[in-house]
């Protein structure tokens, strides 16, 4: 039953309100497909008006007609996908949000190997690796849910990396630190845009660019609607309520990876200086 409601799904880029719609709908579509639009948004714990958006975000003109779309899927079917008729499965929902999270990385890793549509990604990262590496400073964005991912990259890189400047609070302090990072050096800024795109961060991209550095962005999709010298792609995960991003996780480690790579010496040095330190000063329980 959930595979003919996957298909509806497929490709819609829904929001966190209408992603619990959907769950609901996966774990009791034999239940919601006899449920008003008033007592579906009930079980799901959303408005009666988010039931009508998600049903025209799916195409449908209102949600009868989507829940006559559905009703196939459940009255005389077959239970072709192996469940228990009438019976809900609450753990579907997680076990195909990691199934969907092992699919991303495998692309990454295939694509790492020199497979697909992408072929070259591991020159790619090896190129941007040392570009990065030379960027002294090297300024670092992330704002919102993003910032969460440039902070792990910032985290890492400095343990490589001299100077790496964080950059996750917007505002004028978002354009102080790319203007003084720009009048000490730097010639890259490192850019975390993940879905939903903050028009902020879209901004100080263009504001980088017109300071004369080189932008290289971590994000969901290549084509993204905002510029970029260079584009480093990886999915994040939409079955849950909330986005899930494994894959970006993994591209961003591979990234710092190729920074430590294009300057041997000079991470070793560090590391080792910082083994000492905190060797020294306890900072790591035994």
């Amino acid at each position: 039953m959930s595979g003919g409601l996957d298909r509806l799904l497929e490709g819609r880029r829904l929001s966190p309100v209408q992603r619990r719609i959907a769950h609901y709908l996966r774990e009791h579509l034999d239940e919601a497909i006899f449920l008003s639009s008033v007592e579906l948004a009930e079980r799901a714990g959303v408005s009666q008006p988010s039931v009508t958006r998600f049903a025209m975000a799916l195409g449908f003109s209102g949600y009868l007609d989507l829940r006559h779309a559905l009703r196939p899927l459940v009255v005389g079917g077959n239970g072709a996908d192996g469940a228990e008729p009438g019976r809900p499965e609450p753990d579907r929902v997680l076990c195909d949000a990691v199934d969907g999270d092992i699919r991303d990385l495998t692309m990454i890793r295939d694509r790492l190997a020199g497979d697909g549509r992408a072929a070259g990604l591991a020159g790619s990262l090896r190129e941007l690796g040392t570009a990065l590496a030379a960027s002294e400073p090297l300024p670092v964005l992330g704002l919102r849910v993003s910032s969460g991912l440039a902070t792990t990259f910032a985290y890492y890189a400095r343990r490589i990396h001299p100077d790496v400047r964080l950059l996750v609070h917007g505002g004028s302090e978002l354009t102080e630190g790319l203007y003084a990072a720009r009048r000490a050096g730097a010639g890259w800024l490192l850019a975390v845009i993940l879905p939903r795109y903050p028009a902020e961060a879209v901004r100080a991209l263009e504001q980088a660019k017109e300071l004369g550095l080189n932008t290289a962005v971590i994000t969901d999709r290549c084509d993204v609607p905002f510029p970029a010298d260079v584009v480093m792609d990886a999915p994040v995960g939409e079955r849950l309520v909330f986005d899930s991003h494994m894959a970006p996780m993994a591209l961003t480690m591979v990234l710092v990876e190729a920074m430590a790579d294009a300057a041997p010496l000079r991470t070793q040095a560090r590391l080792d200086e910082y083994e000492r330190m905190t060797d020294q000063t306890g900072v790591f329980h035994p």
